[in-house]
């Protein structure tokens, strides 16, 4: 079903489509036709959509099929109150791909979307002819002989959930953080190139949180079970794996994170941008133009 027209950039519209998931309305876009090639589909962060991916859609639509999907619970996608987790994502891509795009793809993921992704490219192999990560996010296994926190500090973050539990506690945190200022100030925190950070964007991001439900996906954050392990799930991995890290990232620690990746799957591709958390946002033409190269020499 065509509804609406999203803005992917200032003067290229692209048709909104929804698809119906478990009743569920299902927000995508697509563009591009490039039937020798696997088809491209890109899942967004948290509190995310498919226009945040605008740039690369516009620009990657010449050479390939290229799919954006907004996740259960963000974006024009409705907004059920859920238990959301990995599971529940990995399911509706998998779903997508088989039912709407109808070949394997290369997931491209970012933040929650990567961890989503990798979910996808591990459980469900045949859905996925190629992963790529952009500052993935989801939990690692902890060594045996890790050191534990300080028992103050250890109750501080027990206390610190139950807090967000209460309902009223995450209302006023969801009303903090969706005022644009708010938006504003968080974004430049994680980009390296302010100028990134613009209007158009803080209203994107805004956008989903007036929809109904938005709040109770915001609240079963701090509900959601924790998902099976990255090094747990890169051990699974059967296809070819490309990460993208924009190392000024303050969120997903770079330095620490990208050696856990490469100890739990050594062939990886990797690259070093000089971005922040999302790099395919701040710097569009080099993560198309590793994308394109990578398709090009690891997929062929």
């Amino acid at each position: 079903m065509t509804q609406a027209v999203v803005t992917a950039s200032n003067a290229t519209p692209l048709n909104s489509q929804y698809w119906s998931w478990r009743s569920h309305a299902i927000h995508y876009v697509q563009a591009g036709n490039a039937p020798e090639k696997p088809p491209l589909l890109l899942v967004h962060g948290f509190g995310a959509s498919t226009d945040h991916w605008r740039k690369n859609i516009v620009d990657l639509q010449a050479d390939f099929e290229v799919w954006a999907i907004d996740l259960l619970g963000f974006g024009r996608s409705a907004k059920p109150d859920l238990t959301y987790s990995g599971d529940l994502w990995r399911d509706q891509l998998h779903d997508f791909i088989t039912t709407q795009i109808g070949r394997p793809v290369v997931l491209v993921g970012n933040s929650l979307g990567g961890y989503a992704s990798l979910c996808v490219a591990a459980q469900r192999p045949e859905s996925a002819a190629g992963l790529v990560l952009l500052n993935c996010a989801g939990p690692f296994t902890e060594p045996a002989d890790a050191p534990q926190p300080p028992a103050w500090k250890q109750a501080i973050g027990k206390l610190t959930k139950q807090i967000f539990l209460q309902p009223w506690a995450s209302y006023l945190l969801f009303q903090y953080l969706r005022q644009p200022r708010t938006i504003r100030r968080t974004l430049e925190q994680v980009y390296v190139n302010k100028d990134a950070v613009t209007d158009q964007l803080v209203a994107d991001i805004r956008r989903p949180s007036n929809d109904p439900g938005a709040l109770q996906v915001f609240s079963s954050v701090f509900k959601s079970p924790q998902g099976e392990k990255n090094d747990v799930l890169l051990g699974q991995l059967q296809c070819s794996l490309l990460l993208l890290w924009g190392q000024g990232d303050p969120w997903m620690k770079v330095s620490d994170r990208a050696p856990k990746f490469r100890a739990a799957c050594p062939e990886l591709t990797e690259y070093f941008l000089e971005a922040g958390h999302c790099p395919h946002d701040e710097v569009p033409e080099l993560v198309d133009n590793h994308l394109r190269d990578w398709v090009a020499q690891a997929l062929n």
